[in-house]
């Protein structure tokens, strides 16, 4: 089940390592436009049902809204390499991180996963939802529309 909820928190100002190995700070991915983050694990089979819901439905809807997605792993130290060899394999078409302290998670009040946010291009946390169920990415969808159409 998939519960919603909206939110008045900013993208905190943490650092996460991208697939390469480079350390970035998640507030360098705003500015631009709107991200949908979402937050999985590796033993989380719905996480990787609605990353691959997303991506299989991104061509059509990035002809409907200009936005990133950021899937952010929350697997620890010992499952980093295997999230990041999961996250390739899938072939997503996302801004991939490592969260392997779960700094980010606990700075974004993450309890489970999956839990995906929408985030404004100002870095303003507007709408977030956790859990998964076939069919609930597009509620992300219909919030990054719904922001992209208020500039």
């Amino acid at each position: 089940m998939a519960v919603c909820t909206l939110s008045a928190q900013s993208l905190p100002d943490v650092k996460v390592e991208t697939a390469d190995g480079r350390e970035i700070s998640v507030r360098s991915l705003t500015g631009k436009k709107p991200l949908i983050i979402s937050f999985w694990a590796i033993t989380c089979k719905p996480c990787i049902q609605e990353l691959n819901a997303i991506n299989d439905s991104l061509d059509e809807w990035r002809e409907l809204a200009d936005f990133d997605v950021v899937a952010v792993s929350v697997d620890d130290v010992r499952q980093k390499s295997s999230a990041k060899a999961k996250a390739a394999s899938m072939g997503w078409d996302f801004i991939c991180l490592f969260d392997q302290n779960q700094t980010l998670k606990r700075a974004m009040n993450v309890s489970l996963t999956p839990q995906s946010f929408v985030v404004d291009a100002d870095g303003n946390v507007v709408f977030s939802h956790s859990g998964y169920t076939p069919g609930s990415e597009q509620q992300l969808l219909d919030k990054v529309i719904e922001i992209s159409k208020r500039k």
